[in-house]
């Protein structure tokens, strides 16, 4: 967890993503909510950074603990479609749909902003 945690301050580029991925991969929600630490923010591809949203809201690992979450989420469609269809899953599974996945649904629907121009 403890090296988790500092990924971003090694300098390591994405030679540690393998760390990340296993980590990803394990139920244990310590080592899930510091995979998705600014490490993985800055360097998990669009479809590993989605997949680690939803590990965070199957497992109830809060979204405030995915780095960037604001950024990375704004406007991303694919994102949107993903946790609709987690949420109707669960529904359909009489099971509960995690308050969390409103908040990352509503980033995901809202329109990034438009670029300003500096003088």
């Amino acid at each position: 967890r403890a090296v988790l945690l500092t990924l971003d301050r090694l300098g390591l580029g994405d030679r540690a993503l393998p760390l990340v991925e296993d980590a990803l991969r394990t139920n244990d929600t310590r080592l899930v909510a510091a995979a998705v630490g600014p490490y993985a923010a800055a360097h998990l591809d669009p479809h590993a950074w989605r997949h680690a949203v939803l590990k965070c809201l199957f497992t109830g690992v809060p979204v405030d603990a995915v780095a960037r979450l604001g950024e990375r989420a704004r406007g991303d469609a694919e994102l949107a479609r993903m946790l609709r269809d987690f949420a109707a899953e669960r529904t359909a599974a009489g099971r509960d749909v995690p308050a969390d996945l409103r908040t990352a649904l509503a980033l995901a629907l809202t329109t990034p902003a438009a670029p300003t121009e500096e003088s």
